[in-house]
């Protein structure tokens, strides 16, 4: 993966093939970036995905992209073209073994107003006549939809055909050799030194932190920050699982006073993160200190490490990782180096930091990680006291709900949030007004787009029935996003 400002002539080898991906930016817009054009003389085959086409068609003519008239967001159903004898023998072959229609995922509000020199349209929506185009005499695609996502059918088979079929690129990349190799680059970083790495339970930090064990073993260290945002008896669990059933070395911070302080009386989404992100410093730094205090010999190293987490979506969804991605919201995780490195010294090492969430699950399953833990699902909390005992409480119900209905490893993602708003209702035969639960569930592989799970009504029923009966404050409605399914009055 290379940015979009890396040119040809600063490149020491000669790629098999090119994609260009997507991005948030018009290519017609003043300061969109745009490739080297010395790429598209390169004679390799390229592919051109989303904004990727966009580039490809613009650069024969500005007047081929236009702003769509009707926006493309979610699934859309893509009718391919076979056009057989009467194109080359590259047009067909991207869509090689498919069936003629399937389910795609879209995300754009530009599109092609017209084919560029040369090109044929090979797939089509309702709402884009050139969801798909081949050059007639060259190996060079475009995709108007996004194949690497996991809600596009086909998707890897569509990446397949352009990477093995069209470049011949050699398939020899196993997650199996990634360990072996993640753990020799990580021994060599660290050499004698010791390392200090944050967990919180869930699937990314627990499986980097595996991984950091099996690389230095005892001179790792993971601490835990008990924020008080954590679910029903979460902080108790993962203290199991990490230290006694994974063997790592483990240190539990209670900060829960000083994070809901801190927290109280703020609404806004991103000074909620940086403050998250602060106080997080603030405890690392401490327990910094503690940890080589108490070191066992005088000739142990300090710590020279910090080990983070960190994914590939986290990185695309809070900065510009390699080139102009769009900033979608500050994770807590990236805005701890800079202060950590500057202020403890510390340097920083990310071995999951280009896989997505689906591959850091499958290396954790290499590691030996039980199952529980690799599909567990994150959580994002509240802010008081009283709204998060209220939001434990509901959330464990509807938890064990989806374990008894053996719907957990269905979904990726469910939890239950508190309304800022509250309603009017009946209460036994009085007026009541209170407070109003959602419930949330999303399937997805990547984490990088996702679709509320179809949840079967007798299952909400089931759900908000538990809810408002077992809470100990009040719940006055129930709904499971994103529309109201079932509202309930106690």
């Amino acid at each position: 993966m290379l940015p979009c400002t890396q040119t040809l002539a600063d490149l020491d080898w000669k790629p098999a093939g090119i994609i260009l991906s997507g991005g948030p930016a018009s290519v017609y817009a003043e300061g969109s970036p745009h490739a080297d054009p010395a790429f598209f003389d390169l004679g390799v085959p390229m592919l051109g995905i989303c904004y990727g086409l966009q580039e490809i068609a613009f650069r024969s003519s500005a007047d081929n992209v236009v702003a769509s008239a009707n926006r493309e967001y979610g699934h859309a159903n893509l009718r391919a073209k076979r056009l057989g004898s009467h194109g080359s023998g590259y047009v067909d072959r991207l869509f090689e073994g498919l069936e003629d229609e399937f389910k795609v995922w879209m995300s754009h509000g530009d599109k092609l107003a017209k084919l560029p020199d040369g090109f044929q349209a090979i797939a089509c929506t309702s709402n884009s006549e050139f969801a798909a185009v081949a050059h007639t005499s060259k190996p060079i695609y475009g995709l108007q939809l996004h194949p690497e996502v996991s809600h596009t059918q086909n998707g890897n088979k569509i990446l397949e055909n352009f990477a093995v079929g069209i470049c011949g690129a050699r398939t020899n990349w196993t997650m199996a050799n990634f360990v072996d190799q993640e753990i020799l680059r990580m021994q060599k970083l660290v050499g004698g030194g010791q390392v200090l790495g944050a967990v919180s339970g869930g699937v990314d930090s627990t499986v980097a932190a595996k991984l950091m064990q099996r690389a230095i073993g005892d001179r790792f260290h993971a601490v835990l920050v008990d924020t008080g945002l954590m679910r029903l008896k979460e902080c108790e669990q993962v203290q199991e699982t990490i230290s006694r059933h994974l063997g790592i070395n483990l240190t539990v911070a209670d900060a829960s006073r000083p994070f809901l302080d801190g927290l109280k009386g703020v609404t806004d989404p991103e000074q909620k993160r940086r403050f998250i992100g602060n106080k997080f410093i603030d405890v690392f730094e401490e327990e910094a200190k503690k940890i080589e205090n108490a070191a066992h010999s005088e000739m142990a190293r300090p710590v020279e490490w910090f080990l983070q987490g960190t994914l590939y979506p986290d990185v695309i969804e809070s900065i510009s990782f390699k080139g102009p991605s769009a900033t979608i919201k500050t994770h807590h995780n990236l805005a701890l180096p800079q202060r950590m490195m500057e202020g403890q010294g510390l340097r920083l090492i990310e071995p999951l930091r280009e896989l997505f969430k689906d591959e850091v699950r499958d290396l954790g399953r290499q590691l030996g990680l039980p199952h529980e833990l690799v599909m567990r699902h994150p959580f994002p909390g509240d802010i008081t006291p009283e709204r998060i005992e209220m939001v434990r409480q509901a959330d464990d119900i509807f938890i064990t709900m989806i374990r008894k209905w053996d719907l957990y490893d269905r979904i990726s993602q469910a939890y239950a949030a508190l309304d800022t708003s509250r309603a009017v209702g009946v209460m036994g035969d009085q007026r009541a007004y209170e407070n109003i639960i959602i419930l949330r569930a999303v399937e997805t592989t990547d984490f990088m787009t996702a679709r509320a799970f179809p949840f079967d009504h007798e299952f909400l029923a089931q759900v908000s029935t538990r809810i408002v009966n077992e809470v100990k404050v009040g719940i006055l409605i129930l709904k499971y996003r994103p529309k109201i399914l079932v509202g309930v009055f106690i």
